[in-house]
Order: C-alpha cells, then sequence, then structure tokens
C-alpha cells in the first residue's frame, strides 16, 4: 500500500478492497483526508497499524472504520486533533505524543489498551499547556473508560500527573498492569487506584520507581501520618511484580503492599533474568526467610518465582563440589 498511499490522492477514489483484513502503514506521507477516503475503501479491515505516519500539514485526524478490532499507533509528530470513531475496537495501542484535542472517541466496545503516552519536547509541553491540552488527554480515557484490560507505561504516568480535570471511574477494569522507570513518579497511582472499583489484578513491571511527595500510600517510600485510603479501599485480589532484583527498597513495597491491600489473596513476585543482588548466596537465603515470614504473618499467599537462580545455585554448588 506504500506507493498508492504516496500519490495523488485522486488514485485513492478507485480503490476499493472489500476482503483486505490487514493495513500497514510504516513511514509514509499521508493526508488525512485521503485517509479517510482508503479506509472506507477497506469495509472488511480488522487490523490497523500506523508506524511513525507523516501527516501532511499536521491536520485533524481521525481514525474510522466500522470493522476495525485492532488499531496500533505510534505517533511522533504533532496534531491538531486525533478522533477514533471505531465501535467494533477490540485491542488498542497506542504510543507517542498526545494532540491537543480528541474530539471524538468511539471505543466502546474495547478488551485491552496499551498506552504510552509522552511529550515530545520543552516547547511543545508550553504549547499543550496553553491549549489546555493535559485537561484533553481525559477525553482520549474517558473514551477507554469501559476496558477490562489496561496496560500503562512510565511515560504516560508523567502526563496523567499534569492533567487539572477528574480522571474517569474505571467501572469494568479487572486487570491494570504498569511499567516503572527509576526516573518516573507514581503521582497517577493513588487518584488511579480509587477510580478503579472492581479491580482484580494489579501487574506491575518493577517497583523501582522516583520517589515523590504525591505518592501517597501506594508506597512506603516517604513517611506521612496520612498518606490517604488509596489502597486501603482498592478490592485487588491478586498482585503480579516483574522483574524483582532482591534490593532493601523492593522489599520494603512488597511489605508494604501486604500491610495496606485489604483483599490481598495472592501475589507472585518474580525475579528478574539475571537480579546481580540474588545471585549472592547470603542475600538470597535472606530474601527466601523474609518470604517465609510474610506467609506465616500474613493471610496473602506470597509466592517467590525464582526458577532460573535456583537451577543457576545448583549448578554453581555442583561445580565447586566437583
Amino acid at each position: 500500500m506504500r506507493n498508492i498511499i504516496s500519490t495523488d490522492g485522486h488514485c485513492l477514489k478507485q480503490i476499493f478492497l472489500p476482503l483486505l483484513k490487514t493495513l500497514v502503514l510504516d513511514w509514509v506521507m499521508v493526508s488525512p483526508t485521503d485517509f479517510v477516503t482508503l479506509l472506507h475503501a477497506l469495509p472488511s479491515l480488522e487490523e490497523l497499524v500506523l508506524v511513525d505516519v507523516m501527516w501532511k500539514d499536521m491536520e485533524d485526524v481521525t481514525v474510522s472504520s466500522a470493522s476495525l478490532k485492532t488499531l496500533t499507533i505510534k505517533l511522533n509528530e504533532w496534531l491538531n486533533t486525533l478522533s477514533f470513531d471505531t465501535p467494533s475496537l477490540l485491542h488498542f495501542k497506542y504510543f507517542g505524543s498526545i494532540a491537543p484535542d480528541f474530539p471524538v472517541i468511539n471505543m466502546g466496545n474495547l478488551v485491552d489498551a496499551q498506552m504510552n503516552i509522552f511529550l515530545l519536547n520543552e516547547h511543545q509541553l508550553i504549547k499543550l499547556k496553553k491549549l489546555r491540552g493535559p485537561d484533553n488527554v481525559w477525553k482520549l480515557f474517558h473514551g477507554i473508560r469501559n476496558v477490562p484490560h489496561l496496560h500503562l507505561f512510565p511515560h504516560t504516568f508523567e502526563v496523567l500527573s499534569m492533567c487539572s480535570e477528574s480522571m474517569p471511574v474505571f467501572n469494568n477494569l479487572k486487570s491494570l498492569a504498569i511499567r516503572s522507570d527509576k526516573d518516573r513518579g507514581w503521582q497517577t497511582m493513588p487518584t488511579l487506584l480509587r477510580n478503579c472499583p472492581h479491580l482484580e489484578t494489579l501487574v506491575i513491571q518493577g517497583l523501582v520507581h522516583r520517589v515523590t511527595d504525591k505518592c501517597g500510600d501506594v508506597c512506603g517510600c516517604i513517611s506521612r501520618e496520612d498518606k490517604g485510603l488509596s489502597l486501603r479501599l482498592c478490592p485487588v485480589k491478586v498482585i503480579k511484580i516483574h522483574g524483582f532484583q532482591g534490593t532493601i527498597e523492593e522489599m520494603a513495597m512488597i511489605e508494604h503492599f501486604l500491610e495496606y491491600f485489604p483483599c490481598l489473596k495472592e501475589m507472585e513476585v518474580y525475579a528478574e533474568e539475571n537480579p546481580t543482588w540474588l545471585r549472592n548466596h547470603e542475600v538470597f537465603k535472606l530474601v527466601l526467610e523474609k518470604f517465609e515470614l510474610y506467609n506465616k504473618l500474613s493471610t496473602c499467599n506470597v509466592k517467590l518465582m525464582v526458577a532460573r537462580i535456583l537451577s543457576y545455585m545448583k549448578w554453581l554448588k555442583k561445580k565447586t563440589i566437583s
């Protein structure tokens, strides 16, 4: 489709591909008007992938398709507005910069969504604030508020922390996955957890994050008398932690979760593939003892998943004996 998209828009009026199921546009120049014409010529389209598309004149872009089920968009350009009219959409992946406005968001049947929203540079951040762009981010999140499975990346947390309007309530959200970064804070977490009244599973990729004074009771990084009730009121039953390295900070976070999540029944902690700390025999022994203690003192079933490390320890022991 690359040659067709790159030619004059007049050619698109002659296109009709009724059986096409998947369309990938990667690093091509597209007029928003021609793009709408193209989608109308693909009545059976189920999967659309837009990667670094160069939109002419940075105009208003609309993704409109009644049949579309899977949409992946990677956006590295500044648009005026971005709309989604995709009533049959089930799977949504958004990676890239945010538009100043999202006039239309029609995706009420989503099953899962991955959101990695970030700002491109300081100049765009200033412009975005003037246009109330951060507040308009909530238009996008209001559009996906019925999704049962949501995955958020560190940059998304940073963007959401700048928004002044209230966060939507995710009444149908059952599973929330977040990815942490040591340079990004968890300021959005307290409000997010409070607005997920039926959350059952929380998946965390990496516990280490930037310490701020706005994490509330979500972490124990800073000691405060009144931290809020976001964890105390959270109904989550299962927590899965990935990328565990066995550090003191991580152990403190695990203890904090066990103390503050009232409905927690099961916690699965998956060790990082090559954790430096856990390869130390004494440290590994202390970590195991800690997890045994957690199971004795808590009603939650705490599991440390360290199959690769145990295999390494057995190999090392066998090598030492021989």
